[in-house]
């Protein structure tokens, strides 16, 4: 009898295996095929250096002082308009706000939905102390070793001027979109783009506007990053997680530090975060996470091929693994990061008081709600007080793989990256695109730089470089899906 059950499970793990097999050997490419982008035509040393003069200019922007770099936008501004003469001729251009820029490329359809570009103009400051581990100064916009140095070369002024040089090449060669695309240059992302870029969507539908889709800066070209992967992988972002930060007090009375009671303000409020630090939100590969694993999955190699092809049997493997990585467990749930801490200010006083900030990014398919739920339930302490931040957000929708505009950038990168793979991907944090979602159901988020894991730590940290070959790709990747909109696919 024993033996009748052991060779029946041998027989059943054995006809497992040749099933998990068969499905990975039958799983196919999802990669499209298309021609590679003809030569750029302009010159790319030139253009190096006019992105280098826009590093020049510090245009950092601030919560609290709105007006503080003002003069910076507005140099910024008048050198944008001499060094891109046929922009500034041929589109229409608005300044929305204080600095925020709207440019309008009229089509030669007038029937064909709009599409945006965008991109933004402001950065973060350089982190006190931190100057003199720049190799070059920071705002100096320096040219060295096959790189264009200094802030906002990768976030965003690389983006912006790319767009601008790529529409400068189109006007001079003649061609004159279908649709009228808009170029959106917010000046306040950096500090959440409620000045900016949502006033321009709020413009734009007051204008009766209702674009087609939408292209922010986001998810990278990734060189190196994702294991079992040999290629380059170019990540098109359906979507954004949700933001939302929760501050909690706890009021207890205070006293001498000679007779402590037996639970202090910090001791109670320490307790609940690691609570909560221990208990994340539930995760899992599903949504936007399951459609970039599966799209990925066909162009590996071995073990990781097998395991991401046949998750109907090996997810629970897979996830543990994936939630040891931070970058990839922020895939899988929304995460739980405690951010703030404040109580006393003397060594032998007990404060009365224990302060905690608690920041959450919400994977689409959860809310604030549930959040805020869910925080409560794991502190589990009633006299913690939880207010929200007036600024939280949900997650944006999920826009489409099956639409026009998916097409056109999947198109377009493959063209500009033909070593990469294109695969959907969620964008972990916000930018000014979650505000177009009120005039477009298609909102992408993608930023054609090729990026090794040691140049992740560069966005909003110290040498901040893009090299000048792969600026060349950002200016084809935008000339690119400014052709294919104009021919659908």
């Amino acid at each position: 009898m024993l033996k009748r059950a052991f060779l029946a499970l041998v027989l059943v793990v054995a006809a497992l295996a040749a099933a998990m097999a068969v499905n990975t050997w039958r799983t196919p490419s999802r990669q499209v095929a298309v021609a590679a982008a003809p030569a750029l035509s302009t010159d790319l040393q030139a253009a190096a250096r006019r992105l280098a003069g826009g590093i020049r200019f510090r245009t950092v922007s601030s919560l609290d002082d709105p007006a503080g770099n003002s003069a910076e936008f507005d140099k910024l501004h008048a050198y944008l308009a001499e060094q891109f003469p046929k922009v500034h001729a041929t589109l229409r251009k608005e300044v929305v706000g204080q600095h925020a820029l709207l440019y309008t490329w009229t089509g030669s359809d007038p029937k064909a939905k709009p599409i945006a570009l965008m991109a933004h103009q402001d950065m973060v400051p350089i982190a006190p102390g931190t100057e003199k581990a720049w190799k070059v100064d920071p705002f100096s916009g320096a040219i060295e070793d096959g790189f264009v140095w200094g802030r906002g070369t990768l976030d965003n002024k690389g983006n912006l001027f790319a767009q601008l040089e790529a529409v400068e090449a189109l006007i001079a060669s003649g061609f004159q979109p279908q649709q009228t695309v808009y170029l959106v240059m917010g000046d306040d992302e950096e500090v959440s783009g409620l000045r900016g870029a949502l006033p321009i969507a709020e413009l734009l539908k007051s204008r009766g506007v209702r674009l087609d889709w939408v292209l922010d800066e986001g998810l990278l070209v990734l060189d190196g990053v994702l294991p079992g992967l040999s290629k380059p992988s170019a990540l098109i972002g359906l979507a954004e997680k949700g933001y939302a930060t929760f501050f909690l007090s706890l009021d207890t009375a205070p006293g001498h530090s000679s007779m402590p009671p037996s639970q202090s303000a910090i001791g109670q409020m320490s307790a609940a975060l690691a609570r909560l630090e221990a208990h994340p939100m539930p995760g899992g590969i599903r949504g936007i996470a399951g459609q970039m694993f599966g799209t990925l999955a066909p162009e590996m190699s071995g073990i990781n091929r097998f395991m991401l092809t046949n998750l109907w049997l090996t997810g629970p493997l897979v996830t543990k693994q994936l939630e040891k990585s931070p970058s990839s467990n922020a895939m899988l749930r929304t995460t739980t990061a405690l951010t703030i801490v404040r109580a006393g200010n003397k060594d032998n006083v007990l404060p009365g008081r224990a302060e905690a900030a608690v920041n959450f990014r919400i994977l689409p398919g959860d809310t604030i709600d549930r959040v805020e739920a869910h925080l409560k339930s794991v502190l589990g302490n009633d006299a913690i007080k939880i207010r929200r931040y007036p600024g939280n957000s949900e997650p944006s929708p999920v826009s489409p793989t099956d639409g026009d505009g998916y097409r056109a950038i999947e198109h377009a990168a493959r063209s500009a990256f033909p070593d990469a793979i294109v695969a959907p991907g969620l964008m972990v944090a916000a930018t000014d695109s979650r505000h177009f979602s009120l005039i477009s159901d298609a909102v992408y988020r993608f930023s054609p730089f090729r990026a090794k894991s040691e140049d992740l730590a560069r966005f909003h940290g110290t040498n901040e470089r893009v090299a000048i070959s792969n600026y060349g790709e950002m200016i084809s990747f935008y000339q690119q899906l400014l052709r294919n909109a104009a021919q659908p696919q």
